[in-house]
Order: structure tokens, then sequence, then C-alpha cells
């Protein structure tokens, strides 16, 4: 059973955002700052898992069961292993309950993003 309709995710506690790097235009990276972001950013830059990272995070309730997101057009073995590269970038936590595995996306990767890209100074 899917639920595709879209909801506002509830804004994380202040102290559980902890941005890793800082805006783009206040200066260069370091390289393990650059190296950080870049397993973020290259975990989204494929096409599957920017869509299943999109249906966790506007699936009702903040959370996904694989049952939900995993219609993608590719095989379950697939968005499996897709999950897992989202998962070991830190973009989504994963919670398993009896037989099906729930992810939520993780609100302090999605603050490091923002907050590195942000263009105001």
């Amino acid at each position: 059973m899917s639920n595709s309709g879209m909801v506002e995710l509830p804004a994380p506690a202040a102290d559980a955002v902890v941005p890793c790097c800082p805006p783009i235009t206040a200066g260069e990276l370091s390289p393990s700052e650059a190296e950080r972001m870049a397993v973020m950013f290259k975990a989204l830059s494929d096409p599957v898992r920017l869509r299943l990272f999109s249906k966790v995070a506007s699936h009702a309730g903040g959370e996904a069961c694989v049952c939900d997101i995993s219609d993608v057009g590719v095989s379950q073995p697939t968005v499996s292993h897709h999950l897992k590269k989202l998962r070991e970038a830190g973009l989504l936590t994963s919670e398993r309950r009896g037989t099906w595995v729930y992810y939520q996306v993780a609100p302090s990767a999605v603050a490091a993003m923002s907050a590195m890209l942000d263009l105001r100074t």
C-alpha cells in the first residue's frame, strides 16, 4: 500500500543539526570537508537514488517502509543496493521492524548540504 501524498517534515531540533562545513562562499573547503560533502552529493547523483531519497523525504510521517518506495523501475535487490549507498553516505537512517525496514532522512546531512550551498553571506 503506497501513500504518495506530499507532507511537510517537522523541522529538526536546533541541537540535532550540525552542519559539517561553512557556506561555499565563506572560503575554500578543507580536504576533509570536501571529501565528506562529495560522498553525500555523489550518492544523490544517481537518478534512482535521488528518486528513493525524494520518496522517503516526502512520505507521510517523515519515514517510509521499503515496501512503499521500491517502485522506481529497478529490481528489489537494486533498490536495496541504492538504499544502502544512501545510508552509507549518511543521508538516510533505517530501522528494522519485523520483516520491513523503515527509512528516514537524516536531518543533519540535509542541513549540512544546505548550509554549504547557502550563497547568502
